[in-house]
């Protein structure tokens, strides 16, 4: 009896795996497509969490208009790379602005993301190229955003350009939010696949 449990257990495992893959490719083309921004707060003080949110602003500010011209997230990312002096530079004026000498590094990076929820728009785990802004430690909460396709938009969301972006199948992922225990099991299959790897 014991044996058959057993069996019976793997099996079950095994399907919801199996049933799993082809989402978990869905959800890896998501990433593929998209391109992220990280800011690290200096600490969770109050003082710094602000200053992160006054340098999320400024750079998006900058960065409002960056990517008009490009034709994937490709061309994003050396557009992003292009500019990432001046992507540095403006968020270290903020930095100075507001009375601090924290240093501040821009770089590309590729991330793994948990399953992140931005407004109605869920981004599935997984590994996204990145522009990371770290000011001073960055050993505080982070904030994050996707900005290509743009949906930084301050509180609203630009669903125009993630759809016009991606696919309807990617689209969907995203947006109509009736994916979540999918989500987990995709999460927990890649911490398994990459446990392994």
């Amino acid at each position: 009896m014991k044996l058959f449990i057993k069996a019976f257990i793997a099996a079950t495992f095994l399907t919801i795996i199996y049933t799993m893959i082809p989402f978990s490719a869905e959800c890896s083309s998501v990433s593929d497509e998209v391109f992220r921004l990280h800011i690290l707060a200096n600490s969770d003080s109050e003082s710094d969490q602000s200053l992160k949110l006054k340098v999320r602003d400024a750079v998006l500010d900058y960065t409002k208009d960056l990517y008009q011209n490009a034709d994937g997230v490709i061309s994003a990312e050396k557009l992003t790379d292009k500019n990432l002096q001046k992507i540095a530079d403006t968020a270290k004026k903020i930095v100075e602005e507001q009375g601090y000498d924290y240093s501040v590094k821009a770089q590309i990076k590729e991330m793994y993301f948990d399953t992140r929820y931005y407004g109605n728009i869920t981004m599935p785990s997984g590994k996204y190229k990145a522009l990371r802004i770290t000011i001073g430690k960055g050993e505080g909460h982070n904030w994050w955003c996707v900005m290509y396709p743009c949906v930084c938009v301050g509180a609203s969301t630009n669903y125009n350009s993630l759809k016009e972006n991606t696919t309807d199948t990617e689209y969907s992922i995203m947006v109509n939010g009736e994916y979540e225990y999918q989500f987990k099991i995709v999460e927990i299959f890649q911490k398994i696949c990459s446990f392994f790897s």
